[in-house]
């Protein structure tokens, strides 16, 4: 099953949606599928007229492959302008994911203050792919498509900051518009950025994500690449922290991602 049809399986039976073993990642389901998928049904319970303006993600536990998983939805709040809801995936050992949704209409407003320029990335054609190997990469990477153009890759004891490069999803038979559940998926398809600092293979993932999406988003679709670069900000004890930006090919801001990441290693 590609993106499309997993996102379509949430939309028309939320109660029962299986993660097929190619979007594994380790022993579990693929976190940035699982935020994308909840985030749907999270969606089909708000109008248009209120995008998403921030998501806090929490990964519980190992989202099962080939068991059924329920996605549920709970609203919170509803204001004038600002909607909260509850999300929680469950399978049969209890909540594997779990994201707080705020859906927010434009108001009126003095401020405009432009995003900071977009990190330098070598061009797409000069950059290193991140090919799907299978035994090697995660099984995920078979649908997304990344291109390393900042800073060096996992497990080659580099010792920078920053991370990042290209991404897009993998062999898209059309080019559909991009909504914000493709993001979550493109953002949490690159690994943590700690794990250059490590010289031989160690497990990592991810804890906790906040993201914040740029309303309204830019006008892409599911072919085009988009810029990402992530910075570690501190890490010890088995834990990393890290913020990162996903822009468009031409630099425009379209998401800010915050994540506390585990590393084994």
């Amino acid at each position: 099953m590609n993106f499309a049809d997993l996102l379509s399986a949430v939309r028309t039976h939320p109660q029962a949606v299986t993660l097929p073993g190619e979007w594994a990642q380790g022993r579990a389901g693929y976190g940035g599928l699982m935020a994308a998928l909840l985030f749907e049904a999270i969606q089909a319970r708000v109008g248009k007229e209120r995008p998403a303006r921030s998501l806090a993600i929490t990964f519980v536990a190992p989202a099962p492959l080939g068991a059924p998983i329920s996605f549920e939805v709970e609203v919170l709040r509803e204001g004038k302008s600002v909607v909260t809801l509850l999300g929680r995936a469950v399978a049969e050992g209890g909540t594997v994911t779990l994201m707080q949704a705020s859906f927010g209409a434009p108001r009126p407003s003095y401020i405009d203050v432009p995003a900071l320029p977009a990190v330098e990335t070598k061009p797409l054609a000069d950059c290193t792919p991140l090919p799907y190997l299978q035994g090697v990469t995660p099984e995920y990477i078979r649908h997304l498509d990344l291109r390393w153009g900042i800073g060096g890759l996992p497990f080659t004891g580099s010792h920078g900051r920053q991370m990042g490069g290209w991404v897009r999803l993998r062999d898209e038979p059309s080019a559909e518009p991009v909504s914000e559940a493709h993001l979550l998926a493109l953002v949490d398809a690159w690994p943590p950025a700690v794990l250059p600092h490590l010289s031989k293979p160690a497990a990592g993932s991810t804890l906790s994500w906040t993201i914040e999406f740029v309303q309204p988003l830019a006008n892409l679709t599911t072919q085009d690449w988009c810029r990402y670069c992530a910075t570690i900000e501190h890490a010890r004890d088995g834990y990393g922290h890290t913020s990162a930006m996903l822009y468009t090919a031409e630099g425009k801001l379209i998401a800010i991602s915050r994540q506390t990441v585990t590393v084994f290693g």
